[in-house]
């Protein structure tokens, strides 16, 4: 496994990542001052046994694979200088936001007369096993996309972020919605396929395809491994 190493890194220290079709960043060394990992939902709600997301039908033994590979870009992506950030999904606790579409969905999705994405809600918060430090940015969302409504934009501009790399869940859904605003904004955007997830193996796939097609229209994929080894190339 890999491990962090000690000390202060220097600009010169990090790497372009490997990724396909093309390395990222596209013009040389990744610079973490200009880049924020995105953590998007893992959240009790999706991951848990009891959750909305398992009783969707969905297994979210899946989602929950992944949090080592997300907690080691976390140590590793703060250790570099980069951003991080959190998002939330749900509505608002006293369901003001809730319109009667998303309230026949929620009927339709069996969650009618339930808290389950609300906020203030246990199944709201971030799962203990994930590694919120004190200095990582959350963000609250309603829609799947974490730009839409939200002060995300502002937040990343206000700090010089220009690249982004995405974890989470799930990868075809809020993932991918939000990579794809990111693109619209002009973010380059990076997928880490092995720190999403999706309750469906398929979708989660035709996201990761999807990414890389027209010569990478919505960013470009890499492993974490790939990642880590650019912002720690002393390992």
């Amino acid at each position: 496994m890999f491990a962090v190493r000690s000390g202060v890194a220097k600009v010169t220290d990090f790497r372009q990542i490997e990724a396909r079709p093309y390395g990222f960043p596209y013009d040389g060394p990744i610079k973490p001052a200009r880049t924020a990992l995105l953590v998007i939902d893992l959240q009790v709600d999706f991951l848990s046994p009891q959750g909305y997301f398992a009783l969707k039908g969905y297994d979210p033994s899946r989602l929950r694979a992944i949090l080592p590979a997300v907690n080691l870009l976390l140590k590793t992506a703060r250790a570099a200088g980069c951003t991080i950030v959190h998002t939330r999904q749900g509505y608002r606790a006293d369901g003001a936001d809730l319109t009667a579409y998303e309230l026949w969905r929620r009927e339709r999705a069996g969650m009618a007369g339930t808290r389950a994405l609300m906020r203030g809600q246990p199944g709201f918060e971030i799962v203990p096993e994930v590694d919120v430090a004190p200095g990582d940015i959350i963000v609250d969302k309603t829609a799947n996309g974490a730009f839409s409504h939200t002060d995300l934009d502002h937040i990343l501009r206000a700090r010089g972020i220009s690249h982004l790399m995405f974890t989470g869940c799930t990868t075809d859904v809020c993932v991918h919605t939000t990579q794809r605003e990111a693109c619209d904004r002009n973010y380059q955007c990076l997928l880490i396929e092995d720190a999403c997830a999706s309750g469906d193996s398929y979708a989660h796939d035709a996201a990761v395809h999807m990414t890389q097609v027209e010569d990478g229209i919505w960013g470009v994929v890499a492993k974490t491994a790939a990642v880590v080894a650019a912002l720690a190339p002393a390992l």
